[in-house]
């Protein structure tokens, strides 16, 4: 019974079909949006020095984001095909 349920929790899981994870990265990052991220720190009340120092922060996550996101879908891209 162990082994079924096992094997039923195995097919489920989206890293064992590159379609399904491939999906899930377009509809749902794990990290969040950066337009998100941009709103957040809109509506909070920073200081100048910590909205440059915020800004500078969020200038790298968000090429990293986009980065990672490019990669992931490459490589789900070539499992898939």
């Amino acid at each position: 019974m162990a082994d079924r349920v096992r094997a039923a929790y195995n097919i489920a899981m989206y890293h064992y079909n590159p379609s399904t994870a491939l999906e899930e990265l377009t509809e749902e990052a794990m990290l969040p949006n950066p337009v998100h991220v941009r709103d957040m720190m809109l509506r909070h009340k920073l200081t100048p020095d910590q909205s440059l120092e915020l800004n500078r922060i969020f200038v790298e996550y968000q090429k990293h984001f986009g980065e990672a996101q490019k990669l992931g879908k490459e490589i789900l891209k070539r499992l898939v095909a």
